[in-house]
């Protein structure tokens, strides 16, 4: 009898919900998929055994967003079985490692860690940003390595990304021991330039922490932003940062994975 899953997921531009939706879908196609803002999360959480568990890697950490809802949810993961799918522009270490080793300290079982080379979201850095057929071809490798894992899982293999001892230490000491501060708590560093900022709204409505509100024409946050880059990426008038001082492409998964369908 094969295995029911559900999957729950944060994204930001598209990569985690496109990975995501990707292999749960192979390997349940009537799998429900839910965003961890979604308020039917937890009680999908509660209805299914086996669940794959996605979201982006921060300076090699998972997002406060999603360890909130480990923790808070505590009671929910015992005897769960939990495949951790970490996506990521560039280096991890232990992305997947992360969640994994909360949800093992909430009762759960980690069946498997994934990590998944995505093309770079930060809206506002030049570091990693590449051509359009570059971030085609990043995405249609993520999708291979997605299709063959699926396969193997089916047949009782497990993925191990992130989850061992030495890519602990390439996470804790490449990047998270140094930038700790950027994770341990919700950033108040997103900016608001009020002289492109034309009120729309957009932002507040897409925001998966309700940390933007509009009063009286005006966007103000509210110092809780996770870092996804939802609102970044999709302002029309480009008027929101966080880590740089301009915007200098606002990606979305979608205007690529849409491109998929013809492989060469």
């Amino acid at each position: 009898m094969e295995k029911k899953y559900c999957a729950i997921y944060l994204s930001g531009t598209g990569n985690t919900e496109f990975c995501v939706s990707k292999l749960v879908k192979l390997l349940d196609e009537n799998a429900p998929i839910v965003a961890i803002e979604d308020a039917a999360a937890t009680s999908t959480v509660g209805a299914y055994e086996n669940i794959v568990l996605g979201y982006p890697v921060q300076f090699s950490n998972a997002p406060k967003m999603v360890r909130d809802f480990i923790i808070g949810n505590k009671e929910l993961w015992k005897g769960k079985n939990v495949l951790c799918v970490a996506t990521m522009g560039a280096f991890s270490g232990d992305g997947a490692g992360c969640a994994a080793r909360l949800l093992k300290k909430c009762g759960a079982s980690v069946s498997g860690g994934l990590h998944l080379k995505m093309p770079d979201s930060v809206c506002d850095s030049k570091l990693l940003k590449k051509s359009d057929e570059d971030k085609i071809q990043t995405i249609r490798r993520a999708e291979e390595k997605i299709e063959l894992w699926a396969l193997k899982i089916k047949s009782g293999k497990s993925p191990h990304d992130g989850l061992g001892v030495f890519a602990h230490l390439c996470g804790l000491f490449g990047q998270r021991l140094w930038l700790r501060n950027k994770t341990k708590n919700y950033s108040d560093k997103l900016k608001i330039d009020k002289t492109l900022c034309v009120g729309c709204g957009n932002c507040s409505l897409v925001c998966p922490m309700k940390n933007l509100s509009l009063e009286n024409g005006a966007i103000s946050p509210r110092g809780k932003c996770t870092m996804c880059y939802r609102c970044i990426s999709l302002c029309p008038k480009g008027a929101i940062t966080l880590v740089g001082k301009r915007i200098y492409e606002q990606y979305r998964a979608e205007n690529y994975t849409d491109k998929l369908t013809d492989r060469p």
